[in-house]
């Protein structure tokens, strides 16, 4: 994190227009589009890297939902498709873009445009995706908006994305270890039910109250989300891991491989802060869309840093836990 802040600071060019420019924990760029508009530009690139299996879907989603942790509604997508040579066919190359054009239509997304090609030197393929989304100029929301006295809460629950890639990357493993296929179907399922995306919640809760901060965890799980919540915020956050929900699915294989559930890739899950006094009208909200929310921690002033309910700091893992399967 240190050496991606420190490259940033010295290597970004802003202009006027940009609200928001690169940032760790901030994972899309605003742009202002000017006089008259009462809009903003939010604008993330993201790329799948883990998996191959729907990857179309994956691409189309993980960048879905870093413009909905801006309050933004996504509106564009772009994809740089990048297929190895020697094991790409037309097949493959049909079924990676039917993915993303069904992944699309499923967010409202227009796809529209990008780059494809059959690249040497590489094992799987890659995408790298791009989205544009807009928000009204009063909705905007950031990571680094977490104020003293918030409550933090966890939509749905870990490692919703890391359970997946762990039953897709090692079916074959799994299966000859002696685990029960409707297990591994299930844990495979796990990007679409519970699901990956975080539009949908995102949204409820911007319609539901004021909500000061949202943070989309990925590489590092939920405890890096964290983390750059409050490093970005500069607030003191405690947060009682006890209350965390992980899936019964995800904590069978985490075991089976040696990782901590709470350090694996976990998109499909949305921190977000708000004020105490708007608990109530978030979680009717939450209950009437039949989404799980729960309160895992609090907002305080302090040096920015994550504590247990202890008094333990919580450090950011180096790596993702899932990187040990590799």
């Amino acid at each position: 994190m240190h050496v991606l802040k420190g490259l940033l600071e010295r290597y970004s060019i802003v202009d006027p227009q940009i609200i928001m420019g690169p940032k760790i924990g901030e994972d899309a760029a605003v742009i202002d589009l000017g006089k008259g508009s009462d809009h903003y530009w939010v604008v993330t690139s993201d790329p799948i890297t883990f998996t191959t299996e729907e990857i179309g879907y994956y691409g189309v989603v993980v960048n879905v939902n870093d413009i909905a942790t801006r309050g933004a509604i996504p509106k564009w997508f772009l994809a740089t498709l990048l297929f190895p040579e020697g094991e790409t066919n037309l097949d493959l190359i049909e079924e990676v873009f039917h993915q993303i054009h069904q992944a699309c239509q499923r967010f409202g997304v227009s796809f529209i445009g990008g780059h494809t090609e059959i690249t040497p030197g590489i094992g799987r393929t890659i995408l790298s995706g791009h989205m544009i989304g807009e928000v009204k100029k009063d909705r905007l929301v950031t990571t680094g908006g977490a104020r003293a006295g918030d409550l933090l809460l966890l939509v749905k629950g870990v490692c919703i994305e890391g359970t997946s890639i762990l039953a897709r990357e090692r079916e074959a493993e799994l299966l000859a270890k002696g685990f029960l296929p409707p297990l591994i179907e299930r844990a495979k399922n796990f990007i679409f039910d519970p699901g990956i995306d975080i539009l949908r919640p995102a949204l409820i809760a911007c319609d539901a109250v004021s909500v000061h901060s949202m943070h989309d965890p990925t590489e590092g799980g939920l405890v890096n989300g964290i983390v750059e919540m409050a490093l970005v915020s500069e607030k003191e956050i405690e947060v009682d891991f006890e209350k965390v929900h992980i899936y019964e699915e995800s904590q069978i294989l985490c075991k089976e491989y040696g990782l901590d559930p709470l350090g694996v890739i976990a998109s499909g899950a949305l921190l977000l802060s708000i004020s105490s006094k708007d608990l109530p009208l978030l979680q009717t909200a939450f209950q009437k869309a039949a989404i799980p929310i729960q309160v895992i921690g609090k907002v305080k002033q302090g040096p920015a840093r994550v504590l247990t309910i202890e008094g333990m700091e919580i450090k950011p893992l180096p790596r993702d836990e899932i990187l040990k399967i590799y």
